[in-house]
């Protein structure tokens, strides 16, 4: 599994960017291969970010182009600059027990 998360530090509103990411890169990312999930969240004072999860590194980063584009033709009134972003590897998976 990989991840890719990125952070924006100055939104203007993170609420709204995440409504639009929901109906928008949301359903662009459903469509790509080996998706796994998408998160977005708030992290207070104009921080806010997404978290994806994809099968694979190539699938992950394909689909890391396709997010950009829509990014910045989506929410450019709502971020200042690009976002910082960190990927990865996922070495361990923790989850409730059954």
């Amino acid at each position: 599994m990989y991840v890719v998360i990125r952070k924006f530090s100055h939104m203007h509103s993170v609420p709204e960017a995440a409504r639009r990411a929901e109906s928008g890169i949301g359903q662009i990312l459903r469509q790509s291969p080996g998706f796994q999930g998408y998160y977005v969240f708030d992290g207070g004072n104009g921080v806010g970010g997404s978290v994806t999860l994809f099968d694979s590194r190539d699938n992950a980063l394909a689909a890391n182009e396709k997010a950009l584009s829509w990014i910045r033709a989506s929410l450019a009134d709502l971020v200042q600059g690009e976002p910082e972003i960190t990927a990865g590897e996922v070495l361990a998976v923790v989850k409730p027990q059954e």
